[in-house]
Order: structure tokens, then C-alpha cells, then sequence
């Protein structure tokens, strides 16, 4: 049955149907069925003749998107914010319909709207959402001069904000917060960061506009591969710095692929690797450590990265197909790598590295057998030797590479 376009996903600001074109007015007129939550539906008239039915999104969401796919071949409108698939309900609804069944109307972004108050160039900031979302999301978009726009979950965002700006030594930072934007109530209240509870309230509909200003002690994290080894918690278990950093470039993070960290240690593979891009994922694989990589997850700015406690490869069953693979830990362990070849997709990448005898032999075998390429990567690093310097070697690090063909 051809159900043409029988869903509207319609975008609506805080000025209401006036702010609509006459388009958007006319499907929403003659949609059979509005779907929207408490404040959208609110906006619209309530006529003695109007005998369409109003769904209101219910918690968790996902009970009323399988409504609305129930509905498929009626006359569906859903009221949504701003622009439906930036951050929106548009994007959530096309991961279940296809867009030759959807038809979406967008209103101006509230990041547009901001843009515009302050004067901002879009292409030139970073855009979050915190709505339903951890906090701890903003902490890889910390960094000198970044100008950061960020759709809030409720009146207390602006100070959780404001505290992580603090605490990161960006206190000097510049907030704005501007509440119902385009709309009647709309106000804008610009301060500091160390200076934000003096402001008693804000309004649960609000956004953050922020210029980060780092202060001198301010310590800076990149999002190049290879942060410091203090940035982590862990117990010597712990990827060193240069080792992780010839180890990404090597595994080479793409947008939106996944990664299986497997020996995960304290997970700092899987957390460089999510903090490349904000749409890479990872899950970290660890028997004894997943404090460990919780703990760096969430103050590192990744609080997605999955982490599954147990032994591979029996725990790796049932995974998500990864894009690429790092054995970081338990190359001797029978059947790890039979496993994890097993389930990487074609044309993935795999990486190992060892640094005992044992070790080393079982990627030579998979080298002969499969092919890729084996290095041996040493680091020195200068120390003192009575009022002298020399040279102190870590331990070497064998690393083999391989792509799926």
C-alpha cells in the first residue's frame, strides 16, 4: 500500500501558529490526529468543533512513537521544537519511518535564534544538547575560545554548566542564558561563570551561550589522540601516552563507527577514540577495572562508552558488529582473536599489542597465518642520573596491525 507522506513533523517556536507559514498552518489544520507535547498542543486553538484526537508524547518515549507507527496511512501531525532534526523528535522518528512516508517543515533552530542575538557566525560553533542527555557530555568541548551553544534540560543546566566550567579553570567564561526564545517571555541574562548564583532562577525553557575563556592554570585537554596519563584514573594498567597515541592513528577513528576495547584496563582507548568525534562509539571489555573506566568516562566527557565487566571471548557474544578492534590485554587467551576476526566487519581493522615473550609469539603465528604488519615501538624518555640526564627506556611495546579483507 502506497501511504504516501501520511506523517507531518512540523517545527513550532515559542511565537506560536503566528510564526507558522501558511503551509505548515494547512497541514496542521487538516492533520486527522496532533501529536506534541502539553506546551505545542497548547497553542492550539481549542474549537467546540474540533473533534481531532491529541496524543501527548508519554515517558518513556518510545511507547508513543509505536503509536504513531500504528497509524501509519491516517492524517499524523506532530508539533515538535524548532528544528525537527536538529536535536529533535524528527530524528528519532526517522530511524523507525522512512522519509518517503514523512514530511517535516522546520521552524528556525534555537541555535539559529541564538546566533542571532549574539551575533554569532553558526558554522563557527559547537552545538550540544543536554536534554536527557549526561552533563558530563560538555567536558570534551571545553577548550580556549570555543564558543559553545547548548539546549538545556531545565532551569538548573545553566549552573551544573557553570560549576564544570569552574572546575575545568574556565571560571572566567562568559554565559549566556536566553529563556523562551522568540517568544513573549523571552529574556537574556549574561554573566560569568563564577558568578552565575547570583542569579536566583531560571525558567525551565532555556539555552546556554558560551565563550570559553580558560584561566592560566586552566589544564588543557585536546582531542587529538594521545591526553596526558594523569587525565586518567588507574593502577598502572594504563595504555602510556605515546603507546595510545601511535595506537589510535593506527585503529584510525572514523564518524559514527564502533570500537571493541577489549582488555580495556582503565579504557583509555575507548575513551580517545569517542572523544575524536562525538558520533564514534566504543565498548570498553573488562574483567576487573570497569570503576576504573567509568570514572574516566564520565570525567573525560564520553559517559556513553559502553562497558561490559566479564571475561573475552565468552562476553563478546551477542555484541554489536565492530568497526574495528584493539586487543589491548589477553592476546595468550585461546580463542580471543579467533573471536574478535570472527566478528569484525569486512574491511575492519584490527590492532593487538604485547609486550611479554608469550605474547609476542602469538602475533608472529597470526602475522604468518593472516599477514598485516608487525612493529616494535620503543620509547625513551630523559632522566636524571645524579646531576646528569639519560635516557630511561619503557618497556617495548609489539604491536600488529591487520585490515579484514
Amino acid at each position: 500500500m502506497n501511504y504516501q507522506k501520511w506523517l507531518k513533523v512540523i517545527g513550532i517556536g515559542e511565537d506560536g501558529l503566528g510564526g507558522l507559514s501558511a503551509a505548515a498552518r494547512s497541514l496542521i489544520d487538516h492533520a486527522d490526529i496532533l501529536v506534541g507535547g502539553d506546551r505545542h498542543l497548547a497553542m492550539l486553538p481549542e474549537l467546540p468543533e474540533d473533534q481531532r484526537s491529541r496524543i501527548v508524547w508519554a515517558s518513556p518515549i518510545e511507547a508513543t512513537i509505536q503509536q504513531i507507527i500504528n497509524l501509519r496511512g491516517k492524517s499524523v501531525c506532530v508539533l515538535a521544537s524548532g528544528d525537527p532534526l536538529w536535536f529533535g523528535i524528527g530524528t528519532t522518528l526517522l530511524k523507525r519511518i522512512p522519509i518517503k512516508e514523512v514530511a517535516i517543515i522546520p521552524s528556525p533552530s534555537t541555535f539559529s535564534l541564538i546566533c542571532t542575538r549574539l551575533g554569532w557566525s553558526l558554522n563557527e560553533v559547537e552545538t550540544l544538547s543536554l536534554c536527557g542527555r549526561s552533563a558530563s557530555l560538555l567536558q570534551t568541548y571545553i577548550y580556549p575560545n570555543a564558543k559553545l551553544l547548548i539546549l538545556s534540560a531545565g532551569k538548573e543546566t545553566p549552573q551544573i554548566v557553570a560549576d564544570m566550567l569552574c572546575d575545568r579553570h574556565f571560571s572566567n567564561s562568559k554565559i549566556t542564558v536566553l529563556e523562551h526564545l522568540n517568544g513573549t517571555k523571552e529574556r537574556i541574562i549574561s554573566t560569568v561563570a563564577n558568578q552565575i548564583q547570583n542569579f536566583p532562577e531560571f525558567a525551565d525553557l532555556n539555552a546556554i551561550a558560551v565563550e570559553c575563556i580558560a584561566n592560566p592554570e586552566a589544564k588543557i585537554l585536546s582531542r587529538m589522540v594521545g591526553i596526558p596519563d594523569d587525565a586518567f584514573c588507574h593502577d598502572g594498567q594504563l595504555t602510556k601516552r605515546e603507546v595510545r597515541a601511535i595506537t589510535l592513528s593506527t585503529l584510525a577513528p572514523n564518524a559514527g563507527e564502533l570500537l571493541w576495547d577489549v582488555g580495556a584496563g582503565c579504557g583509555s582507548i575507548g575513551i580517545e577514540w569517542m572523544r575524536s568525534h562525538p558520533r564514534c562509539n566504543a565498548i570498553a571489555i573488562e574483567k576487573s577495572r570497569t570503576h576504573f573506566i567509568a570514572e574516566n568516562a564520565i570525567a573525560l566527557g564520553t559517559p556513553n562508552l559502553k562497558i561490559i565487566e566479564g571475561k573475552a571471548p565468552e562476553v563478546l557474544q551477542g555484541l554489536p558488529t565492530p568497526d574495528a578492534i584493539f586487543i589491548g590485554g589477553g592476546a595468550t587467551v585461546p580463542d580471543l582473536f579467533e573471536t574478535c576476526w570472527g566478528n569484525l566487519r569486512s574491511q575492519g581493522r584490527l590492532v593487538a599489542n604485547v609486550v611479554t615473550l608469550e605474547g609476542e609469539q602469538k602475533l608472529f603465528q597470526w602475522q604468518q597465518k593472516y599477514g598485516g604488519t608487525l612493529t616494535q615501538i620503543s620509547i625513551s624518555h630523559a632522566e636524571a642520573i645524579g646531576s646528569f640526564l639519560g635516557w630511561k627506556p619503557m618497556r617495548p611495546v609489539t604491536q600488529w596491525e591487520i585490515i579484514k579483507t
